[in-house]
């Protein structure tokens, strides 16, 4: 019987435990949170390490962000500017072992970017001027800013100078490379008009040697150009500045620039990895270049490697190359056959084998013609031309040794590019907002054109929140955090006439039923037409019609009222405005977000020296030491209660204080932000992964 009866003790005891393990946040049980633990067991609260015992520079409000003003000067009608946050940092960087397309063993580059994701806004010049004031992370000191004019591209990396960035746009060269391009595409209009045999489609070669030639594809003719500064395995075209352009095979692999019009070449810069792949992408501007399971694009002007994707589902990584299809479908050819490639949610390319059976060769190139037939090509020392039939995968020779067309080369094609002699198509403005619809975002709605995103529009941002406000906390920030992303779509004056706020709470360490809501602090309650998607069912909000909150001198949108029925549930809410907002008057996101605490409306959580809104009270009626009596939502050691992290902010498990889960926090929140100002990061040895939350 005493065996039994200590036996239901023990249990009795792990029962409470764990009750009391799961219980975090209680702001009726009289106790002063400062007593919390939020350091290991064992470990003594003095520690130098403790998050409390930090020496946090005055004035600093814990903003992973800064606020960067962009003025573009730009005279010419209808220039279209799409700009990004640019660092050149590449991350996994890695040497792997191929073998290349002359069979020969070799290594090849390996590594991660992904600034061709980091889009910020889209616009143009009114006026001669596009104005924005973007957030963005305050690790970038650049922005990479990208012009369109009709169907030629141009762009610049430019500094950010203490908040500021100034573009003026002058482009002499640009404007007499266009006139060139329209002159020579006359002459050869008229040489059509007189009767003169003039071929639609030339297929352009290029190969290790550093040989460049034209083939006819109508009779396998050859005609010798200018040889290539350096050997290469790659080509593409861009037709609108009739420039082919190639990779160097070695010494750095530099991007060459052969002049299609006055048969010359012009070494750019060195990209810094060489491989098999290459293609122009009409619609953006940009170079396509992939090795291994790899794709990244390249700006052409400079060399310079914007972004990368993974490619899944390769037989063989080997060896190929890559070539948009008419309809912009992306096809790639490895030793392995001849692939779909096709981007999923998750930003990876997923490849769709078309060739059933390997292809009777190494096919080191590939290339569509104005037939969107795609032709093929060995390695070999004379190399073999096969075309191909993208849906059915089938496939006969046309010109080399095993064809029987009679002819050979006599040399190996290491890549091939199409060149077709076609008139310029028609851009239309279908919904007529002075906009073409290949730079209108919403080519069929006369409203919209353009959209400001932030922090990216592929990015996400993290609001989070350590909900014992007065009181200190245990700084996990885990008691709510929210995802976001705007989207601030504007008209074609560059007016702001709807939000749309994506959002998903990302972890709900709580005890406590907390709400979320964003204040707009320059626009009145009535400048709001409608809002729709909030999710409230706890009957303590009051909205308005328009549904906006009632009772505010502001426009406040709550965005829930219950975190805990809102985890993983990816949700948007769209707010349309009365009038269209310039984006001053719209303000900068994430704007003024905070948490209303435990269904007390009064009770709100900001950001450091954040203003609550006008239904926020700066008294509680807890018992407890009030950790914040002048209401900046700071401590007396000026610690915060929320943090924006812009950037997808993977928070710590209970009652992990950020600073142990994240080594480089204290250096960051020490030095007022001047050092590790990306410790958020997952970059090597930034993360202690088992102190974070999955």
């Amino acid at each position: 019987m005493l065996i039994k009866k200590s036996l239901k003790l023990i249990t009795i005891l792990t029962f409470v435990g764990l009750i009391q393990s799961c219980v975090k946040d209680n702001l009726a049980d009289g106790t002063d949170p400062e007593e919390e633990n939020i350091v290991e067991e064992g470990e003594p609260d003095s520690s130098p390490t403790d998050i409390t015992n930090l020496m946090i520079p005055e004035n600093f409000e814990f903003s992973t962000s800064e606020t960067v003003n962009v003025t573009i000067n730009d005279n010419t009608p209808n220039a279209i500017y799409t700009v990004y946050a640019y660092n050149s940092t590449q991350y996994n960087l890695e040497e792997v072992d191929v073998i290349n397309d002359e069979g020969e063993p070799d290594t090849e580059t390996s590594f991660e970017t992904d600034e061709l994701n980091q889009v910020l806004f889209t616009g143009r010049p009114i006026n001669g001027m596009l104005q924005h004031t973007i957030m963005m992370p305050s690790y970038y000191s650049q922005l990479y800013i990208r012009r369109k004019e009709g169907t030629v591209f141009s762009s610049e990396i430019v500094a950010i100078n203490d908040g500021n960035v100034t573009y003026n746009f002058s482009n002499t060269s640009g404007k007499a490379r266009k006139a060139e391009v329209s002159r020579f595409k006359d002459r050869i209009t008229n040489s059509r008009a007189s009767g003169k045999n003039i071929e639609i489609d030339t297929l352009f070669a290029v190969n290790g040697s550093g040989q460049l030639f034209s083939i006819n594809p109508l009779n396998g003719s050859l005609k010798e150009l200018a040889p290539m500064p350096l050997g290469s395995y790659t080509a593409a075209i861009d037709h609108a500045n009739m420039y082919l352009y190639s990779i160097g095979k070695n010494s750095g692999n530099p991007l060459m620039r052969y002049d299609m019009i006055n048969d010359s070449w012009t070494t750019i810069a060195n990209v810094g990895m060489g491989g098999p792949r290459l293609e122009y992408n009409e619609n953006d501007g940009l170079l396509y270049f992939s090795t291994q399971a790899k794709v990244y694009t390249i700006d052409p002007t400079n060399a310079t490697v914007l972004s990368s994707w993974d490619i899944n589902n390769l037989d063989v990584t080997g060896g190929g190359d890559l070539a948009f299809a008419e309809d912009g479908t992306l096809f790639l050819s490895s030793f392995g056959g001849l692939y779909r490639l096709d981007l999923d949610n998750n930003n990876v390319y997923q490849a769709t084998r078309i060739s059933s059976d390997n292809l009777p060769f190494n096919p080191t190139s590939m290339t569509f013609d104005s037939n969107n037939e795609l032709w093929l090509a060995s390695n070999g020392s004379s190399s073999d031309l096969i075309i191909m039939d993208t849906v059915t995968g089938g496939w006969e020779y046309v010109y080399g040794p095993n064809s029987t067309s009679g002819l050979n080369f006599g040399r190996t094609i290491n890549d091939l590019t199409t060149y077709t002699v076609s008139e310029d198509i028609e851009d239309p403005d279908t919904d007529g907002d002075g906009i073409t619809d290949s730079n209108d975002e919403f080519p069929e709605d006369a409203e919209k054109a353009f959209e400001i995103f932030t922090p990216s529009k592929y990015g996400w941002g993290t609001v989070a929140f350590e909900d014992l406000w007065p009181f200190l906390g245990d700084y996990d920030f885990n008691d709510t955090a929210v995802n976001y992303r705007f989207v601030a779509i504007q008209n074609a004056q560059n007016e702001v006439v709807q939000l749309d706020i994506h959002f998903e709470v990302t972890s709900d360490g709580a005890g406590l039923t907390n709400a979320f809501g964003i204040e707009f602090e320059s626009i009145a309650p009535n400048q709001v037409a409608s809002v729709v998607g909030t999710v409230l069912n706890e009957g303590y909000i009051n909205v308005a019609g328009n549904g906006v909150e009632e009772g505010q001198n502001r426009a406040v949108i709550i965005l829930f009222d219950n975190n805990e029925t809102m985890l993983n549930r990816p949700t948007e809410v769209n707010v349309r405005f009365t009038t269209p907002l310039t984006t001053a008057q719209l303000g900068i996101a994430p704007f003024n977000p905070f948490l209303i605490i435990n269904r007390d409306r009064g009770r709100e959580i900001h950001l450091p020296n954040r203003l609550r809104t006008s239904l926020g009270v700066n008294t509680v009626g807890t018992e407890g030491v009030n950790r914040d009596p002048d209401g900046n939502y700071q401590t007396d050691s000026r610690l915060p209660w929320a943090i924006n992290i812009i950037h997808n902010f993977k928070v710590p498990k209970e009652r992990v204080p950020v600073n142990r889960a994240y080594n480089f926090f204290n250096d960051w929140a020490t030095s007022g932000g001047t050092t590790f100002s990306d410790w958020y990061k997952d970059n090597p040895g930034y993360r202690n992964q088992g102190d974070l939350k999955n």
